[in-house]
């Protein structure tokens, strides 16, 4: 029996040979399925990364490159791991028999640190698509990854569900499913119910209200004023309230028909309002009035309410722009 160890260490190097075979890319693509069947996206390393991206292959990737540790205080990291994981969960209870042919994965910062110098990475998160390189999905002409473009902010799980479906022309894209928020639910569902009863309690007294014209008509006069006075451009534009004037004041009101302050819109507001006083006094109060001579006393101290302020608005035209033409006295 001496042959025996000699045969067994000729055999020996063919036995190492065979069990150094290199895997094959559907080999692979089955290795990372089954860790997804156990969590979804798979998390990776750097050698698990360059395995699972590495020529040729059959089969897609998408790999999100994140930094989650507090101390890189990366916010739309945070904000965007949400949504990733529900999209590769969704994905993978859509195509249980792997038709798709896709591995969804996260590479963190702390964990694939030579990852990103490799890649020259210094911002988060980044997010990258390979296509398979050989076989009956292969994208001729594409040899490097396919990057995400995260300048607009947090994203949906549906949008980058929509960017992969448009790589994927030719395989199943199974919809993202969101869980059902029961919490949120039973707080709507409770909430409509309490308003609803409060509504019904309080019906006999909001009700004359709501019905009441005057109410309505100071509403109406309120909003007509906000908005004619320009509310709604200082909301957009988030204009000064006041400026200075270049000597040392303040100046309330801003040259040139496409600038305004704060200060300026609450004059004019006001302006329109005594002006629509004014005019609502002399249609509907001053008739009113019994005693002639009063009468006449009220029609006067209007008709001067008005001409005053209005020659007082046309003065502020002017402010606004030099070129304006008309002007009443005594604000000429």
């Amino acid at each position: 029996m001496r042959w025996l160890p000699l045969f067994i260490s000729l055999a020996l190097p063919f036995g190492t040979l065979a069990a150094k075979k290199p895997a094959t890319p559907a080999d692979t693509f089955n290795g990372f399925h089954t860790k997804a069947l156990t969590a979804t996206p798979v998390k990776l390393a750097d050698t698990s990364y360059k395995k699972l991206t590495a020529s040729p292959r059959d089969y897609s990737v998408a790999v999100l490159l994140t930094a989650m540790d507090s101390r890189f205080g990366c916010q739309l990291c945070h904000e965007f791991q949400p949504e990733w994981e529900l999209l590769a969960k969704s994905w993978l209870r859509g195509d249980k028999k792997a038709e798709s042919r896709i591995i969804f994965s996260t590479l963190d910062f702390s964990d694939g640190r030579d990852t990103f110098i490799s890649l020259g990475l210094q911002t988060a998160p980044v997010l990258m698509f390979f296509p398979p390189t050989i076989g009956p999905h292969a994208v001729p002409g594409v040899e490097g990854p396919i990057r995400y473009d995260f300048t607009n902010g947090p994203l949906l799980a549906e949008q980058v569900h929509s960017w992969i479906a448009r790589h994927m022309p030719d395989r199943p894209a199974p919809a993202v499913k969101r869980p059902v928020n029961y919490v949120a639910w039973a707080v709507g569902v409770v909430s409509t119910l309490g308003i609803a009863g409060a509504l019904a309690k309080a019906g006999p007294y909001i009700l004359p209200i709501v019905q009441n014209r005057n109410a309505w008509a100071a509403i109406s006069l309120i909003g007509i004023l906000m908005f004619t006075s320009g509310h709604m451009f200082n909301q957009i534009r988030k204009v000064p309230y006041v400026a200075g004037d270049g000597r040392g004041g303040i100046s309330y009101f801003s040259s040139g028909f496409q600038n305004q302050l704060g200060m300026e819109t609450q004059i004019i507001a006001f302006i329109y309002g005594l002006l629509s006083f004014a005019a609502i006094a002399l249609i509907m109060k001053v008739p009113r009035v019994a005693d002639v001579k009063k009468q006449q006393v009220w029609v006067l101290l209007w008709c001067g309410v008005l001409f005053l302020v209005y020659s007082f608005l046309l003065s502020i035209f002017r402010i606004k722009n030099g070129g304006y033409p008309f002007s009443l006295p005594p604000f000429m």
